[in-house]
């Protein structure tokens, strides 16, 4: 496992944003498109829009609806990434356990479900993870 600075660390901008919208885009067999609100103070201390569209490759294990309404840490400043024929942009990046990733054994991995993390009560959206 690679090391990362104390600094490096640092420069990771987490915040908890509230499910706004999921779907499964038409041509997706695994990711679901989701709408994330981070709030009025993250627009106002970024591009003005506190929205940002996520894609999340828990479609085998979840639902849309199981998500919307509901409150997730994510990565938010990432470069964003292009994703699937239409190449949009995939804004943040959902922070979940991912119990099959310690097996070498390819079919554990895809076989065991994610677990997403819920907070044990409602915050602002947009409120910084330490």
């Amino acid at each position: 496992m690679d090391e990362i600075t104390f600094d490096q660390f640092e420069a990771v901008d987490i915040r908890i944003g509230t499910v706004v919208k999921a779907e499964v885009p038409e041509w997706s067999h695994w990711v679901i498109r989701l709408e994330v609100d981070f709030g009025p103070s993250f627009a106002e201390a970024t591009d003005g829009k506190s929205t940002r569209i996520c894609f999340s490759g828990i479609m085998k294990f979840f639902k849309p609806e199981d998500l919307v309404g509901k409150q997730f840490p994510f990565v938010v400043n990432l470069k964003p990434r292009p994703i699937g024929p239409d190449k949009e942009l995939s804004e943040a990046m959902m922070i979940m356990a991912c119990p099959g990733d310690a097996s070498e054994d390819k079919k554990v991995q895809e076989e065991t479900p994610t677990v997403l993390f819920n907070l044990q009560e409602k915050v602002p959206d947009g409120t910084k993870v330490r």
